[in-house]
């Protein structure tokens, strides 16, 4: 059986559920409850016992694909902030795939699509020089949908204009798409 590690970018503005995302993934769990992504705990890695604030954290999902192999996902949730930092370039290293997230329900976490797109292009290829596949999660699917979230033919044109592979409605709070966006995303 042959074994394959493939490193996911989860990225977008502040609060547009990164996390829960993930979690519902990797744990099958959702928590109403916000914490911003700030750290990540070396410790448990490492054998260090101190905690480093480096704007990232990540978790592994282990999925049996088909018969003949087995894919371990590396997710990393990239704090929202962190567009904006020098460190982007060490995190997006090696990643070959990636998740842009925004808020259905505020319509601002959208417009910032097309920058958190244009920093990925610039700081992460495939050795064939070609993007990274990247899917566009309209996440919180479960809110009222403001804004261009709510025209799905014009999500559809977006992602074709701007060279996402995809994108789906999602919400880990319901459970929706958050499989069926990941298995997609792993396909390409």
């Amino acid at each position: 059986m042959k074994e394959y590690l493939f490193k996911i970018l989860v990225i977008g503005e502040l609060a547009t559920g990164k996390t829960s995302f993930i979690k519902r993934y990797v744990h099958q769990y959702f928590s109403s409850q916000y914490r911003a992504t700030v750290s990540i705990q070396l410790e448990s890695i490492f054998n260090y016992s101190s905690l480093q604030k480096i704007g990232v954290d990540f978790a592994l999902k282990v999925i049996n694909w088909d018969d003949s192999a087995v894919i371990r996902l590396q997710l990393w949730d990239i704090a929202g902030q962190e567009r904006f930092g020098n460190m982007t370039r060490v995190y997006y290293k090696e990643a070959v795939g990636a998740f842009i997230v925004f808020d259905v329900s505020r319509p601002q976490t959208f417009n910032c699509v097309t920058k958190w797109k244009t920093d990925l292009d610039a700081k992460v290829i495939l050795p064939d020089g070609n993007p990274i596949p990247c899917v566009l999660l309209a996440n919180k699917a479960d809110m009222p949908k403001e804004g261009k979230a709510a025209d799905e033919a014009f999500l559809t044109e977006f992602c074709k204009e701007n060279q996402f592979c995809g994108w789906y409605y999602t919400s880990p709070k319901e459970n929706v798409n958050v499989e069926e966006a990941s298995r997609f995303l792993v396909s390409k």
